[in-house]
């Protein structure tokens, strides 16, 4: 294991040394997202739901009121439009995994600004077929950068996904959304009477959080919040 951890990061060194760092955004050298850029981004600013963070709500949204999701708050830094839109599609499907790092620096500075009271990180599963046809899941890697930067433990594997599910983009209202993602996963043991704190890359309607949450809680979590990077308006 050892020896195949150093000859990942030998050979993330040299591709480093053959395709120097640039920017996703403006392609500027030095890094995958500069300062400059970054300050740019499309922010998720007040008013929006209190409890999905959907941006063109206010309040709690008719939703949330009507039909309550599992989780107790959804929040994200960004909306997904824009450079955010080209930044998380990158790193998501195009395998710029060594972007991981720069995202999740960008959720911790969130969360040094809007602090979440979370005992451990659960990053939103893949289904395996999937993860499998990716090599990797974005979500994982983001909460993994949080965890180095937070010092909150990484449960990993506390969920897993049951059915590969469509992609949520694909379907059309809250609806038919909630109800593909209706009993997709299942909690091991292992989070006990924690906060947990949900970790993915984008929202799109809250339907897959407030199902992760369903299964965490009929597990014993106490409480679950939901971080993404990106929420989609």
């Amino acid at each position: 294991m050892r020896l195949a951890t150093g000859f990942s990061r030998l050979r993330s060194s040299a591709l480093d040394l053959l395709f120097p760092l640039s920017c996703v955004v403006c392609g500027r050298d030095g890094s995958y997202l500069c300062p400059a850029c970054e300050t740019e981004l499309p922010r998720l600013e007040e008013p929006y739901c209190q409890r999905c963070a959907d941006p063109n709500e206010e309040g709690v949204c008719d939703w949330c009121g009507a039909q309550p999701p599992a989780f107790d708050g959804v929040r994200a830094p960004y909306l997904m439009e824009g450079a955010v839109r080209d930044m998380v599609h990158s790193f998501k499907y195009q395998n710029l995994r060594a972007a991981a790092p720069e995202l999740g620096q960008l959720l911790s500075a969130y969360l040094d600004s809007n602090p979440i009271r979370a005992d451990v990180l659960v990053p939103v599963p893949l289904h395996p077929r999937r993860e499998r046809e990716r090599g990797y899941n974005q979500a994982e890697l983001l909460a993994r950068e949080l965890s180095k930067r937070t010092g909150l433990p990484l449960a990993s594997r506390a969920i897993r996904r049951l059915r590969n599910t469509p992609p949520q983009v694909s379907l059309s209202g809250y609806d038919a959304r909630a109800r593909a993602m209706r009993d997709a996963f299942e909690c091991q043991p292992d989070v006990g009477r924690q906060r947990v704190l949900l970790v993915d890359d984008v929202v799109t309607s809250g339907s897959t959080m407030s199902a992760c949450a369903t299964a965490l809680k009929s597990a014993g979590a106490r409480s679950v919040w939901g971080l993404a990077l990106a929420r989609q308006a």
